[in-house]
């Protein structure tokens, strides 16, 4: 039976407790571990500024737009608000969102994290907890879920 490591224990330090309850749930059926969970303001302007110019950035009211454009870089986020990341902090404190990858780690196997979210969806509707995989969207964003709202 798989356990979270230390690293994944401490990404999960400010998650929303019903987040949570579907992650120690899904790590008792597969493993994988939490690459990020609640995200700062510095960390969602260096997501949004990546595949994007400083015009961009000082458009979407960044600060120190040169210091966050990477314009040579894979776009990461499709946002319109550059804070408006579930990752981020939300009203009650916490976060709604998570990246979790599959053992072994391997970005390119997307049956892996198809297997993952089919653990983690189940692990949602046991603990009756409605959560979203970024793997069902267009842009896909597959080590990423999030609470539906």
């Amino acid at each position: 039976m798989a356990q979270f490591g230390t690293r994944s224990k401490s990404n999960m330090i400010g998650l929303h407790p019903d987040l949570i309850r579907v992650l120690n749930r899904a790590i008792l059926a597969f493993d994988f571990t939490i690459l990020e969970g609640v995200r700062s303001d510095h960390q969602c302007f260096i997501n949004w500024g990546k595949g994007r110019t400083v015009e961009q950035c000082r458009k979407a009211g960044i600060p120190n737009p040169e210091r966050y454009a990477q314009p040579r870089l894979t776009k990461v986020t499709w946002l319109r608000d550059p804070l408006g990341s579930n990752h981020r902090a939300k009203a009650d404190g916490l976060g709604h969102a998570v990246d979790c990858l599959p053992y072994p780690i391997d970005w390119n196997d997307i049956d892996r994290f198809k297997n993952l979210a089919a653990h983690m969806l189940n692990a949602a509707r046991i603990e009756n907890v409605k959560i979203i995989w970024g793997g069902d969207w267009k842009e896909k964003d597959y080590p990423h879920f999030e609470l539906a709202e």
